[in-house]
C-alpha cells in the first residue's frame, strides 16, 4: 500500500513540473506523511508532499529547521485530494525555483490533519 502511495506521488510530482536530476533528490516517509525534495546541492528546486486519506481542509507548509531555529518557507497551501485506484491521498507540491539553503538545513513538511512531520537533510 505504501509503495503504491509512494509510487502515485512520485508519478503526480513528475507530471506537475521538470525537475532536474540531482544527486540532492530525496523521498522521506513518515507515518501517514511523505516528502519528496527536487534539486542539486544546497539548492532546492521543487517540494512536495502527501498524506494518506482524503479529507476536507487538509493544507500543508514547508518550513526549515537550522542550528535548532525554525523558520516556514511557506505559507498554508491546500492540499488536492487524489485517488489512484483504490488508494487515496492528499498532495501539494512547491516550486522552490532553485531556493538554496545552508548546508546541513532540515527541509520539513507540515499537514494541519496529523502530527508526522518528516524532513530531509539540504546538504552537497
Amino acid at each position: 500500500m505504501k509503495k503504491m502511495i509512494c509510487a502515485a506521488a512520485a508519478a503526480l510530482l513528475a507530471l506537475a513540473g521538470p525537475a532536474s536530476s540531482a544527486h540532492a533528490d530525496a523521498t522521506i516517509q513518515k507515518g501517514k506523511v511523505g516528502l519528496s525534495v527536487k534539486g542539486r546541492g544546497l539548492s532546492v528546486n521543487r517540494a512536495g508532499g502527501w498524506m494518506d486519506g482524503h479529507g476536507t481542509g487538509v493544507q500543508a507548509r514547508l518550513y526549515t529547521v537550522y542550528m535548532g531555529g525554525r523558520t516556514d518557507i511557506t505559507t498554508w497551501k491546500d492540499a488536492i485530494p487524489v485517488s489512484a485506484g483504490m488508494t487515496k491521498f492528499s498532495n501539494v507540491d512547491w516550486n522552490l525555483k532553485g531556493k538554496t539553503f545552508r548546508g546541513g538545513t532540515w527541509l520539513c513538511i507540515q499537514f494541519n490533519k496529523t502530527d508526522d512531520t518528516p524532513c530531509a537533510q539540504v546538504h552537497r
